[in-house]
């Protein structure tokens, strides 16, 4: 009961969507068209999901299910939070599907309202979560995070800006020469290392697809690169061309052997 419905309404501001305190009140995936500054966006208010363990019932079942369909065709997820309980561990587990799913992620911590009077416990929440977050999703940096209140409006403002700059940043594109470019002062910055004997070559890398970016490198030997290596380069790639907060996919080729398959002349 974190409030995502009370904040569908908030930002088409109408009653579309039926809110209550108690828990669960949302069973189906609702679908609402809208437009927000001139944009078409639909918006799909799921039901909650709780932990595996704690759903018994055939209902339960059949909404976390669809809540997960909207997850895999969703272009940007807002993850809702409760200021007072923020970060737990299902959170992060929503949130890691999210990211596995290659969809582009924001926080919202709805019921910021009700830390007003303790900036004590709210900078120690704001705390905690940064550093979950951070810690459970390193290959994912600077997911944003917008404080709100749902139920008096205050911060709301920001969310759809929050929302439309993570979505562009997940349909970025660089061009080929500039990665290369890259490429090349990543190899002399930070060698790659050895692997029997000889230094492992990156020889060219491209943008295949974006939604999330997807890049393909050609490494003279992919097997021996390790995964610090490829964790150093997915890092720069990441802060060098500005992708916060969505996921990279990064894949490894070995470089064709332009002589393989041919005939020997005698």
């Amino acid at each position: 009961n974190v409030g995502k419905s009370t904040l569908l309404n908030r930002l088409v501001g109408q009653e579309r969507v039926i809110t209550a305190p108690e828990a669960g009140t949302t069973r189906d995936a609702i679908r609402v068209e809208w437009q927000w500054r001139g944009r078409k966006i639909r918006l799909i208010d799921t039901a909650g999901m709780r932990r595996r363990s704690r759903i018994d019932h055939r209902l339960e079942q059949m909404s976390v299910a669809d809540t997960l369909d909207s997850i895999r065709t969703a272009d940007v997820v807002v993850v809702v939070l409760d200021a007072a309980d923020m970060a737990e561990k299902q959170d992060l587990t929503v949130a890691g599907r999210v990211i596995d799913e290659g969809r582009a992620l924001v926080i919202a911590v709805n019921k910021t309202d009700l830390l007003a009077d303790d900036q004590s416990a709210a900078s120690r929440a704001w705390r905690k979560l940064s550093d979950r977050l951070e810690a459970s999703f390193a290959q994912v940096k600077d997911v944003p995070i917008v404080g709100l209140s749902a139920l008096s409006g205050r911060g709301v403002d920001r969310l759809m800006p929050a929302v439309f700059k993570t979505y562009d940043v997940w349909n970025k594109r660089i061009k080929t020469h500039k990665l290369n470019a890259w490429l090349r002062e990543m190899e002399t910055l930070h060698p790659p290392p050895l692997a029997k004997g000889r230094r492992i070559r990156l020889r060219f890398i491209t943008q295949i697809k974006i939604r999330p970016p997807t890049f393909v490198m050609s490494v003279s030997q992919p097997e021996e690169l390790g995964d610090d290596y490829l964790r150093f380069l997915v890092n720069r790639l990441r802060d060098d061309f500005g992708m916060p907060g969505v996921p990279i996919r990064f894949t490894l080729r070995k470089p064709k052997n332009p002589f393989a398959g041919r005939a020997r002349k005698r």
